[in-house]
Protein backbone atom coordinates (compact mmCIF):
# COMPACT_ATOMS: atom_id res chain seq x y z
CA UNK A 1 0.00 0.00 0.00
CA UNK A 2 2.95 2.11 1.03
CA UNK A 3 4.67 1.75 -2.41
CA UNK A 4 1.53 1.99 -4.43
CA UNK A 5 1.26 5.61 -2.56
CA UNK A 6 4.32 6.45 -3.25
CA UNK A 7 4.50 5.43 -6.98
CA UNK A 8 0.71 7.19 -7.24
CA UNK A 9 2.55 10.69 -5.62
CA UNK A 10 4.98 10.45 -8.00
CA UNK A 11 2.96 9.91 -11.11
CA UNK A 12 0.77 12.82 -10.08
CA UNK A 13 3.88 15.20 -9.70
CA UNK A 14 4.86 14.62 -13.04
CA UNK A 15 1.50 14.78 -14.78
CA UNK A 16 0.35 17.75 -12.88
CA UNK A 17 2.34 20.27 -14.65
CA UNK A 18 1.47 18.65 -17.93
CA UNK A 19 -2.57 18.87 -17.04
CA UNK A 20 -1.96 22.23 -16.05
CA UNK A 21 -0.15 23.60 -19.55
CA UNK A 22 -2.68 21.61 -21.82
CA UNK A 23 -5.86 21.83 -20.16
CA UNK A 24 -5.18 25.67 -17.92
CA UNK A 25 -2.30 27.78 -19.94
CA UNK A 26 -3.20 30.75 -18.67
CA UNK A 27 -2.56 29.17 -15.03
CA UNK A 28 0.84 28.12 -15.92
CA UNK A 29 1.94 31.51 -17.69
CA UNK A 30 0.91 33.74 -14.44
CA UNK A 31 2.82 31.07 -12.56
CA UNK A 32 5.98 32.03 -14.83
CA UNK A 33 4.98 36.26 -14.50
CA UNK A 34 4.55 35.45 -10.55
CA UNK A 35 7.98 34.35 -10.65
CA UNK A 36 9.52 36.63 -12.67
CA UNK A 37 7.74 39.35 -9.94
CA UNK A 38 9.53 37.91 -7.03
CA UNK A 39 12.89 37.22 -8.56
CA UNK A 40 12.94 40.81 -9.25
CA UNK A 41 11.86 42.02 -6.36
CA UNK A 42 8.25 43.20 -7.11
CA UNK A 43 5.04 43.23 -5.88
CA UNK A 44 1.87 43.72 -7.80
CA UNK A 45 -0.41 46.72 -6.01
CA UNK A 46 -3.52 48.66 -6.34
CA UNK A 47 -4.67 52.02 -6.47
CA UNK A 48 -7.73 54.37 -7.48
CA UNK A 49 -7.26 57.14 -9.44
CA UNK A 50 -10.27 59.29 -9.94
CA UNK A 51 -12.18 57.01 -12.45
CA UNK A 52 -9.69 54.18 -12.81
CA UNK A 53 -8.30 51.44 -10.76
CA UNK A 54 -4.46 51.24 -11.86
CA UNK A 55 -2.38 48.25 -11.35
CA UNK A 56 1.19 48.42 -10.43
CA UNK A 57 4.14 47.01 -9.77
CA UNK A 58 6.57 48.10 -6.97
CA UNK A 59 9.71 46.76 -5.39
CA UNK A 60 13.59 47.94 -4.51
CA UNK A 61 14.60 51.37 -2.24
CA UNK A 62 16.24 54.13 -3.18
CA UNK A 63 15.82 56.74 -5.51
CA UNK A 64 12.06 56.39 -7.97
CA UNK A 65 12.20 54.33 -11.38
CA UNK A 66 8.44 55.32 -12.96
CA UNK A 67 8.37 52.81 -15.96
CA UNK A 68 5.66 53.31 -18.59
CA UNK A 69 4.99 50.53 -21.21
CA UNK A 70 3.91 50.81 -25.26
CA UNK A 71 0.99 50.24 -27.23
CA UNK A 72 -0.52 47.14 -26.19
CA UNK A 73 1.60 45.91 -23.46
CA UNK A 74 1.79 45.85 -19.94
CA UNK A 75 3.73 46.62 -16.53
CA UNK A 76 5.09 43.44 -17.19
CA UNK A 77 7.24 44.59 -20.05
CA UNK A 78 9.70 45.29 -17.57
CA UNK A 79 9.73 42.74 -14.72
CA UNK A 80 12.97 40.84 -16.18
CA UNK A 81 14.63 44.17 -17.20
CA UNK A 82 13.44 45.42 -13.61
CA UNK A 83 15.55 42.93 -11.80
CA UNK A 84 18.88 44.86 -12.35
CA UNK A 85 17.06 47.50 -11.00
CA UNK A 86 15.25 46.86 -7.37
CA UNK A 87 19.16 46.14 -5.68
CA UNK A 88 19.54 49.76 -6.37
CA UNK A 89 16.19 51.60 -7.18
CA UNK A 90 12.73 52.00 -6.10
CA UNK A 91 10.92 50.65 -8.89
CA UNK A 92 7.55 51.30 -10.13
CA UNK A 93 6.07 49.81 -13.39
CA UNK A 94 2.45 50.44 -13.75
CA UNK A 95 -0.09 49.92 -16.45
CA UNK A 96 -0.87 53.10 -18.09
CA UNK A 97 -4.89 53.38 -18.03
CA UNK A 98 -7.15 50.80 -20.34
CA UNK A 99 -3.79 48.90 -20.64
CA UNK A 100 -3.03 45.45 -18.56
CA UNK A 101 -5.16 44.86 -15.21
CA UNK A 102 -6.11 48.92 -15.02
CA UNK A 103 -9.41 49.87 -15.90
CA UNK A 104 -11.03 50.15 -19.30
CA UNK A 105 -13.45 52.53 -19.67
CA UNK A 106 -15.46 52.76 -22.79
CA UNK A 107 -16.50 56.29 -22.35
CA UNK A 108 -13.24 57.64 -21.55
CA UNK A 109 -10.60 59.00 -23.76
CA UNK A 110 -6.90 57.92 -23.82
CA UNK A 111 -5.22 60.46 -26.02
CA UNK A 112 -1.35 60.99 -25.46
CA UNK A 113 -2.72 64.44 -23.41
CA UNK A 114 -5.50 62.84 -21.34
CA UNK A 115 -2.76 60.11 -20.31
CA UNK A 116 -0.16 62.30 -19.60
CA UNK A 117 -2.96 63.83 -17.34
CA UNK A 118 -3.36 60.69 -15.54
CA UNK A 119 0.32 59.85 -14.98
CA UNK A 120 0.36 63.11 -13.09
CA UNK A 121 -2.50 62.67 -10.98
CA UNK A 122 -1.13 58.73 -10.18
CA UNK A 123 2.61 60.31 -9.35
CA UNK A 124 0.76 62.45 -6.71
CA UNK A 125 -1.42 59.46 -5.78
CA UNK A 126 1.23 57.30 -4.99
CA UNK A 127 3.04 60.28 -3.46
CA UNK A 128 6.38 60.43 -5.85
CA UNK A 129 7.99 64.16 -5.70
CA UNK A 130 11.58 63.71 -7.83
CA UNK A 131 11.65 60.59 -10.02
CA UNK A 132 13.29 58.65 -13.12
CA UNK A 133 11.06 58.30 -15.69
CA UNK A 134 11.44 55.75 -18.40
CA UNK A 135 8.70 54.93 -20.74
CA UNK A 136 9.10 52.68 -24.51
CA UNK A 137 7.12 53.56 -27.61
CA UNK A 138 3.38 55.46 -26.62
CA UNK A 139 5.08 54.54 -23.16
CA UNK A 140 8.02 57.07 -24.34
CA UNK A 141 5.97 59.72 -25.97
CA UNK A 142 3.96 59.53 -22.77
CA UNK A 143 7.14 60.54 -20.79
CA UNK A 144 8.44 62.95 -23.00
CA UNK A 145 5.45 65.04 -22.89
CA UNK A 146 5.23 64.51 -19.00
CA UNK A 147 9.28 65.28 -18.45
CA UNK A 148 8.22 68.67 -20.67
CA UNK A 149 5.31 69.53 -18.92
CA UNK A 150 6.74 68.90 -15.31
CA UNK A 151 10.23 69.03 -15.71
CA UNK A 152 11.18 69.75 -11.69
CA UNK A 153 9.74 66.34 -11.20
CA UNK A 154 11.77 64.28 -13.58
CA UNK A 155 15.62 63.72 -12.21
CA UNK A 156 16.21 62.00 -15.73
CA UNK A 157 14.80 60.81 -18.58
CA UNK A 158 14.73 57.19 -20.72
CA UNK A 159 13.19 56.53 -24.41
CA UNK A 160 13.07 53.06 -25.16
CA UNK A 161 12.29 53.06 -29.06
CA UNK A 162 10.27 56.27 -28.25
CA UNK A 163 7.37 56.96 -30.18
CA UNK A 164 6.58 60.98 -31.10
CA UNK A 165 8.91 61.65 -34.06
CA UNK A 166 7.85 62.55 -37.04
CA UNK A 167 11.00 63.49 -39.05
CA UNK A 168 12.49 59.67 -38.85
CA UNK A 169 12.78 57.33 -41.89
CA UNK A 170 9.76 55.29 -42.74
CA UNK A 171 9.59 51.87 -40.73
CA UNK A 172 8.13 48.70 -41.98
CA UNK A 173 4.94 49.21 -39.90
CA UNK A 174 4.90 52.69 -40.56
CA UNK A 175 4.58 52.25 -44.27
CA UNK A 176 1.82 49.25 -43.57
CA UNK A 177 -0.33 51.87 -42.14
CA UNK A 178 -0.20 54.08 -44.78
CA UNK A 179 -1.20 50.85 -46.93
CA UNK A 180 -3.92 50.13 -44.17
CA UNK A 181 -3.11 47.71 -42.57
CA UNK A 182 -2.63 47.92 -38.79
CA UNK A 183 -0.37 44.76 -37.00
CA UNK A 184 -1.26 46.15 -33.62
CA UNK A 185 -4.99 45.03 -33.52
CA UNK A 186 -4.65 41.44 -33.64
CA UNK A 187 -7.32 39.40 -35.07
CA UNK A 188 -5.82 35.88 -35.34
CA UNK A 189 -2.78 33.50 -34.70
CA UNK A 190 -1.45 34.65 -37.52
CA UNK A 191 -1.90 38.27 -36.49
CA UNK A 192 -0.11 37.43 -33.44
CA UNK A 193 2.90 35.88 -34.62
CA UNK A 194 3.05 38.47 -37.17
CA UNK A 195 3.22 40.83 -34.43
CA UNK A 196 5.95 38.88 -32.76
CA UNK A 197 8.04 39.26 -35.81
CA UNK A 198 7.60 42.78 -36.26
CA UNK A 199 8.31 43.48 -32.07
CA UNK A 200 11.53 41.50 -31.80
CA UNK A 201 14.61 40.80 -34.31
CA UNK A 202 14.47 37.36 -32.93
CA UNK A 203 11.45 36.74 -31.23
CA UNK A 204 11.17 34.03 -27.89
CA UNK A 205 10.00 30.55 -28.37
CA UNK A 206 6.73 30.46 -26.81
CA UNK A 207 4.99 27.01 -25.71
CA UNK A 208 2.46 26.19 -28.35
CA UNK A 209 -0.15 26.37 -25.65
CA UNK A 210 1.34 29.44 -24.37
CA UNK A 211 1.24 31.00 -27.57
CA UNK A 212 -2.55 30.28 -28.20
CA UNK A 213 -3.47 31.60 -24.68
CA UNK A 214 -1.55 34.70 -25.76
CA UNK A 215 -3.17 34.83 -28.89
CA UNK A 216 -6.86 34.46 -27.25
CA UNK A 217 -5.58 37.51 -24.81
CA UNK A 218 -4.73 39.47 -27.46
CA UNK A 219 -7.47 39.16 -30.07
CA UNK A 220 -9.86 39.93 -26.71
CA UNK A 221 -8.23 43.47 -26.07
CA UNK A 222 -8.65 44.14 -30.29
CA UNK A 223 -12.13 46.22 -29.90
CA UNK A 224 -10.60 48.10 -27.08
CA UNK A 225 -7.43 48.69 -28.41
CA UNK A 226 -8.93 50.12 -31.88
CA UNK A 227 -10.62 52.66 -29.89
CA UNK A 228 -7.47 53.76 -28.52
CA UNK A 229 -5.35 53.35 -31.11
CA UNK A 230 -8.30 55.79 -33.12
CA UNK A 231 -7.94 58.15 -30.25
CA UNK A 232 -4.10 57.86 -30.66
CA UNK A 233 -4.06 58.38 -34.55
CA UNK A 234 -3.46 62.27 -34.76
CA UNK A 235 -1.17 62.15 -31.97
CA UNK A 236 1.26 59.77 -33.27
CA UNK A 237 4.13 62.28 -33.85
CA UNK A 238 2.99 64.88 -31.06
CA UNK A 239 6.57 64.51 -29.15
CA UNK A 240 8.93 65.89 -31.65
CA UNK A 241 7.54 69.77 -30.77
CA UNK A 242 7.88 68.98 -27.69
CA UNK A 243 11.63 67.59 -27.50
CA UNK A 244 13.21 71.50 -26.44
CA UNK A 245 11.25 72.22 -23.85
CA UNK A 246 12.50 68.81 -22.25
CA UNK A 247 15.57 69.78 -19.30
CA UNK A 248 16.19 66.65 -18.29
CA UNK A 249 18.94 64.55 -18.78
CA UNK A 250 17.34 62.25 -21.75
CA UNK A 251 19.18 58.42 -22.40
CA UNK A 252 17.96 57.33 -25.88
CA UNK A 253 18.12 53.63 -26.06
CA UNK A 254 17.21 52.07 -29.39
CA UNK A 255 16.97 48.17 -31.02
CA UNK A 256 19.00 48.36 -34.32
CA UNK A 257 16.66 46.26 -36.36
CA UNK A 258 13.41 48.36 -34.95
CA UNK A 259 10.84 47.66 -37.68
CA UNK A 260 7.79 49.70 -35.74
CA UNK A 261 9.84 52.55 -35.34
CA UNK A 262 13.11 53.37 -37.64
CA UNK A 263 16.33 53.98 -35.59
CA UNK A 264 17.31 57.19 -37.49
CA UNK A 265 14.78 58.75 -34.70
CA UNK A 266 17.61 58.54 -32.58
CA UNK A 267 19.27 61.22 -34.84
CA UNK A 268 16.15 63.98 -34.32
CA UNK A 269 16.02 63.07 -30.36
CA UNK A 270 20.09 63.76 -30.40
CA UNK A 271 19.23 67.36 -31.86
CA UNK A 272 16.50 68.75 -30.47
CA UNK A 273 17.49 67.33 -27.33
CA UNK A 274 20.18 69.60 -25.14
CA UNK A 275 21.63 66.94 -23.20
CA UNK A 276 20.71 63.30 -24.00
CA UNK A 277 23.26 60.07 -24.52
CA UNK A 278 22.39 57.55 -27.35
CA UNK A 279 22.73 53.72 -26.97
CA UNK A 280 22.14 51.63 -30.32
CA UNK A 281 21.53 47.80 -29.22
CA UNK A 282 22.93 45.14 -32.13
CA UNK A 283 20.63 42.28 -32.79
CA UNK A 284 17.61 44.11 -31.12
CA UNK A 285 14.18 44.99 -32.46
CA UNK A 286 11.35 47.10 -30.65
CA UNK A 287 11.30 46.07 -27.24
CA UNK A 288 15.12 46.25 -26.01
CA UNK A 289 14.11 45.53 -22.03
CA UNK A 290 12.19 42.26 -23.42
CA UNK A 291 14.51 41.54 -25.87
CA UNK A 292 17.84 42.05 -24.20
CA UNK A 293 16.99 42.83 -20.64
CA UNK A 294 20.38 42.48 -19.19
CA UNK A 295 22.37 44.25 -21.56
CA UNK A 296 19.52 47.26 -21.60
CA UNK A 297 19.60 47.52 -18.12
CA UNK A 298 23.52 47.04 -17.98
CA UNK A 299 23.08 50.94 -19.90
CA UNK A 300 21.11 51.84 -18.20
CA UNK A 301 22.37 52.00 -14.92
CA UNK A 302 25.83 53.21 -16.36
CA UNK A 303 23.89 56.16 -17.14
CA UNK A 304 22.05 56.23 -13.51
CA UNK A 305 25.03 56.37 -12.11
CA UNK A 306 26.01 59.51 -14.16
CA UNK A 307 23.22 61.80 -13.45
CA UNK A 308 23.44 60.52 -10.14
Amino acid sequence: MHKKLIILTGAFIILAPIVLYFAFPGVVYNIFVQSARRSAGLSQKVITVDKFTIAYLEGGKGDTILLLHGFGGDKDNWTIFAKSLTPYFHVVAIDIPGFGKSSKIPTESYTIGNQVKRIRNIVDTLGLTNFHLAGNSMGGTIAGKYAADVPDRVLSLALFNTGGIYSAEKSDVIKLLERGENPFLIDSSRGFDRMMALLFEMPPPIPRRIRAYLTEQAISSRDFNKKIWNELAGELYSLESDLPRIRAETFIVWGEKDRILHVSSTRILEMNLSRADTIIIEGCGHVPMLEKPHETAEYYLEFLNMVR
